[in-house]
């Protein structure tokens, strides 16, 4: 039951941020304010996603996933500059966070766990998440309009 409640928010969420970064043109990547890039943004996204799947729904970082943002996409030594790369890469977090949630058992989406991050039901690190996809969406658009070097006749136009 909270899964099937849960998967319709998360993909109305996910749905539209995938599609803002699969039309986001590749010259945006290193696009930063505060020391945090565009392309890290969205590559912290996805590591976020994996390390939620593993702390609250039990499902293990694939290997050979490296989280090279998880205190944050800020100073990031890592080249994030593929758009191709990093769709795929959110591609496959988003895939496995979602497997990992149909399989939790009912009765654990309401059961604290412990993390690094805290004690949290994954109920609770679910909105976490949805939040989080939220901010990081924002700051994408506050970059793109307001990112030195940027001319305000190349931001793309915004819909909501």
């Amino acid at each position: 039951m909270t899964f099937t409640t849960v998967l319709p928010i998360w993909q109305a969420i996910q749905q539209r941020f995938h599609k803002t970064v699969r039309a986001m043109p590749e010259s945006d990547l290193p696009l930063a304010l505060g020391g945090a890039s565009i392309g890290s943004m969205l590559r912290h996204n996805g590591e976020v996603e994996y390390m939620f799947a593993e702390w609250y729904f039990g499902r293990k970082i694939p290997e050979g996933i490296a989280i090279h943002t998880g205190r944050g996409a800020a100073g990031i030594k890592v080249d994030m500059s593929s758009l191709a790369e990093l769709i795929g890469f959110l591609e496959a977090s988003n895939n496995h966070l979602i497997e990992a949630m149909k399989d939790l058992p009912e009765e654990k989406w309401t059961e604290p766990v412990e993390s690094p991050m805290g004690v949290a039901t994954p109920l609770e690190a679910a909105g976490r998440l949805m939040y989080h996809t939220g901010i990081h969406a924002g700051q994408i658009s506050l970059i793109q309009k307001t990112a030195p070097g940027r001319q305000a006749a190349e931001t793309p136009a915004r819909t909501h």
